[in-house]
């Protein structure tokens, strides 16, 4: 009897897990994402907790924070959100954030000052890219206050229709992501250019990542 009353309880926790984690959550995530402070629009904050290579044969979490700068039709750009190192001192070399840190974001990132700085400002003025330096105080005087950043491009090059030259497709599918996917499965599933032949862009359904948040000001 004792034996029967075990499985029973075991099965029944197992269906409870599959229930919540197949119906519960993505009813919960359809339902947040039509409200004003988690809906997906240019601006919003994307929080990505993903499975890693450490660097050996071994897989460890990495954590994201990611913010939307451009969504045209169905491809989603989103810059990665990080922080300038201090002089003489480089840190997240990978684009990814520490576990604490990332919980803090999720907690405090719409109150935080992040400036957005165009991309071939990073290889300007002294010393390594993504370490603060004069030119980058210069240009961008918020710095001062905060050395929170993510990059971006000119405005004039959001929302453009696709190149036709192949090399030029391949740079604009970097951190693309599906729309679609974003909205209704919870996933970052990138756009790529994986074959040269079709000179199309193709989902990688087989690189989606599970989304944990979305968060706008």
């Amino acid at each position: 009897m004792n034996k029967t009353i075990l499985v029973v309880a075991i099965i029944s926790t197992i269906v409870f897990f599959m229930i919540r984690q197949m119906v519960y959550k993505p009813y919960m995530w359809k339902k947040a994402i039509h409200t004003e402070a988690h809906k997906l629009q240019a601006g919003s904050f994307i929080f990505s907790k993903q499975r890693g290579s450490n660097g050996s044969q071994s897989f460890e979490n990495k954590y994201f924070v990611f913010k939307v700068i451009e969504i045209n039709g169905d491809f989603v750009r989103l810059s990665v959100i990080r922080k300038l190192s201090e002089k003489g001192t480089i840190a997240q070399g990978d684009f990814s954030t520490t576990s604490s840190h990332y919980k803090t974001l999720k907690e405090n990132i719409t109150n935080l000052l992040i400036t957005p700085i165009q991309q071939e400002d990073l290889y300007k003025g002294d010393g390594p890219r993504y370490e603060l330096n004069n030119y980058l105080l210069q240009q961008y005087p918020n710095l001062k206050k905060s050395r929170y950043y993510y990059e971006d491009i000119p405005e004039e090059n959001k929302n453009k229709p696709l190149p036709a030259n192949a090399m030029e497709l391949n740079m604009y599918f970097s951190l693309v992501y599906s729309k679609k996917e974003i909205i209704e499965n919870q996933k970052l599933t990138p756009w790529i250019m994986n074959n040269s032949l079709k000179n199309e862009p193709e989902i990688a359904n087989g690189l989606s990542q599970k989304i944990d948040l979305i968060l706008n000001k």
